[in-house]
């Protein structure tokens, strides 16, 4: 019995190590022929510069950089800030998970607790409540008031008026997408003296170490190194814009800066490397498909591999050709970021970039078809490799 147990554990070894060597080996394959491909696609639309990161559970994060922060300017790397864009949402989903499990927020809190100046019991939407916000399942027609974010109009004013807003839907019902709503818990932190950047940095930044992560222009703009905005002009090249500040407005929406050095370190957090800080519970929850997106089956460059799309809270959940994909994109005016991890894989990949440039699409999409396809390749050649045990 002694000799039979010790012969199984010595092939359980003996398997695994083959399975990492083979891994690794063909990992070096696909990764290059995906790098090569981007590096040819970005050069051929003047893209002005990218940062990208790929982690795999258990493993160092590695990085992958192109191009230059502006004309002339520096060579971007892992440490160049980007602005994350609609990408906060996942931090946001992060952070009021964390606040959940500590009995500090309820997912079944109504925006008429959270925000109650603004008349939402009058307007008969009481009913929507904190999970309604993160899940994009309010039910207020999609996108509300963007233009007036964009236009620069006040905070509260915006507010005000998505509380006169008729819903579509009862919520919980239907998805429909905000970026405004969000403000509803910017300003019921405001409403407890704190900041979501600093219930952000205490909660998560900080015990993570993700130092380089920080919200709103002025830190961005601050930075030693951080990538300028580009926009596309009618002549086809990428001209250098300002940033705006808009959206920084609705931080909880779209208000983070970041690197792929800190991206590494998110990516680690939600494959559950991170107990300490962001629980299993805690990520799972965020996770867990909410509200059905059927419009994202038909998503540019992605088309035919998402077999099925739901939100979370703050995370979109795929099914990406059989495999589940936690993912979120981001674009604000000069940037475009894209976050996706595979909980059952454990893997994770990053863009991050300084051009409002639709080849991201199609960036994302080939990393993880790529991805899958060698994560396959490497099962079946281990598996034919294997020999029976006597």
């Amino acid at each position: 019995m002694m000799f039979r147990f010790s012969h199984i554990a010595y092939f359980l070894i003996v398997f695994c190590c083959a399975f990492t060597r083979v891994a690794q080996a063909q990992t070096e394959v696909w990764l290059d022929a995906f790098l090569n491909k981007v590096e040819q696609q970005v050069s051929k639309a003047k893209v002005p510069g990218y940062s990208m990161v790929y982690v795999e559970a258990g493993e160092e994060p590695r990085y992958f950089s192109y191009g230059l922060t502006e004309a002339k300017g520096k060579p971007v790397d892992e440490f160049t800030l980007f602005r994350l864009a609609s990408v906060s949402k996942t931090f946001t989903g992060g952070l009021a998970g964390k606040l959940v499990e500590q009995g500090k927020l309820d997912w079944q809190t109504s925006i008429s607790q959270l925000a109650p100046e603004f008349g939402w019991d009058q307007a008969g939407k009481a009913n929507i409540t904190l999970e309604h916000v993160l899940s994009q399942s309010s039910g207020l027609v999609p996108n509300a008031y963007d233009n007036l974010i964009e236009a620069n109009y006040s905070f509260n004013r915006i507010l005000n008026k998505l509380a006169d807003l008729q819903p579509l839907c009862q919520p919980g019902e239907c998805y429909t997408y905000q970026n405004a709503l969000f403000g509803v818990l910017e300003h019921h932190f405001r409403l407890n003296n704190v900041s979501y950047s600093k219930l952000l940095e205490e909660e998560l930044l900080k015990p993570l170490n993700m130092r380089y992560t920080s919200v709103g222009k002025s830190p961005l703009e601050s930075s030693t190194t951080w990538a300028k905005p580009h926009v596309l002009t009618r002549n086809k090249t990428w001209r250098k814009t300002r940033v705006s500040n808009s959206y920084y407005r609705f931080a909880p929406a779209a208000g983070v800066n970041t690197n792929a050095t800190d991206m590494g370190i998110w990516l680690k957090a939600m494959l559950g490397e991170r107990p300490d800080v962001i629980s299993s519970k805690v990520v799972n929850d965020i996770t867990t498909p909410r509200v059905r997106t059927t419009r994202e089956l038909r998503r540019r460059g992605w088309r035919g591999h998402i077999q099925d799309a739901h939100y979370g809270y703050g995370w979109r959940v795929y099914d990406f050709d059989g495999h589940k994909l936690n993912y979120h994109s981001g674009w604000v005016k000069g940037y475009r970021a894209e976050v996706a991890f595979s909980p059952e894989t454990g893997a994770g990949f990053a863009i991050l970039m300084n051009a409002e440039s639709n080849i991201i699409n199609q960036i994302g999409a080939e990393f993880w078809i790529s991805y899958f396809d060698q994560h396959q390749a490497s099962k079946l050649t281990v598996k034919n490799e294997r020999q029976p045990v006597e």
